[in-house]
């Protein structure tokens, strides 16, 4: 195998959740371009048949399918649809997440009076950990029963940087799920191993998606957190094509349990 063939997906089946937009769609977009066969899951079923629509409109092969990861049924049955289209099931991308509003500071550095551990709202904590956490748990799930049987497969969970450190700009809740995920990825990895089944992390720090409303979009406050990176910039979703492509892909062979940070330095600390 040449160096370049390591990194081909060609003719291979990929399920990706929350797949519809951000990171989860360029995931989709990645896999997709370079050959691979893709369900893109999400709960935002409008949203993942438009982007499902457009990029079989460039020759791609992209099926949509609503799911809801908090639903354990729901999640295996889009699972057994998955391996019955494609027969079998070779890249699981467990991205699916969502934000739980902002931490005890606003994005613009204000002091957040809903987001204080005292005054938090309960329900924002249990619905966060129960996607974000518990969601990813029923990813793995089914992605680990069907991998097992084939003894072949690569599980990449998205975790974020925010599982190291801390930030006061990001909800409470939003921490330990996080946390928690990257710790489960190295148990997992552990497990699987046994049945050559590679589980891998990427930590994103700061990208430009609609998690959180969309706020990093906003140009003032994108600045703001352009200068809090040593690398200067905060990212698009584009640029974790690469990495999602390595993991996925044999490329990455010989790797299981990592924790792979993008986040341009920010994990490292500030430069004043």
């Amino acid at each position: 195998m040449s160096f370049f063939e390591q990194f081909s997906v060609e003719g291979r089946s990929a399920l990706v959740t929350g797949g519809a937009s951000g990171l989860g769609l360029a995931y989709v977009e990645v896999l997709a371009e370079n050959g691979a066969k893709v369900t893109l899951a999400d709960i935002d079923t409008e949203s993942a048949e438009r982007e499902a629509g457009r990029l079989r409109e460039r020759g791609l092969e992209v099926h949509p399918k609503a799911l809801d990861v908090v639903n354990r049924d729901q999640t295996g049955q889009v699972f057994e649809e998955h391996v019955r289209r494609f027969g079998g099931l070779d890249i699981a991308f467990a991205n699916a997440g969502i934000d739980p509003g902002a931490g005890f500071w606003n994005p613009a550095g204000m002091r957040n009076e809903e987001g204080q551990v005292d005054t938090l709202d309960p329900a924002r904590w249990d619905r966060t950990i129960a996607i974000n956490l518990t969601g990813t748990f029923n990813t793995v799930r089914m992605a680990a029963k069907y991998m097992k049987a084939r003894r072949k497969g690569s599980i990449v969970v998205t975790s974020s940087n925010a599982a190291f450190i801390t930030e006061p700009v990001v909800g409470l809740p939003y921490m330990p799920a996080k946390a928690g995920i990257s710790h489960m990825v190295r148990q997992l990895a552990l497990e699987l191993a046994e049945f050559q089944v590679r589980v891998n992390a990427i930590a994103p720090g700061g990208f430009a998606t609609n998690i959180g409303g969309g706020w990093l979009k906003d140009e003032a406050i994108r600045r703001s957190w352009d200068a809090k990176v040593p690398l200067g910039r905060i990212a698009d979703p584009d640029q974790i094509k690469a990495l999602a492509l390595y993991l996925a892909s044999d490329a990455s062979s010989y790797m299981t349990g990592a924790q792979l940070v993008i986040d341009g330095g920010t994990s490292l600390g500030r430069v004043e």
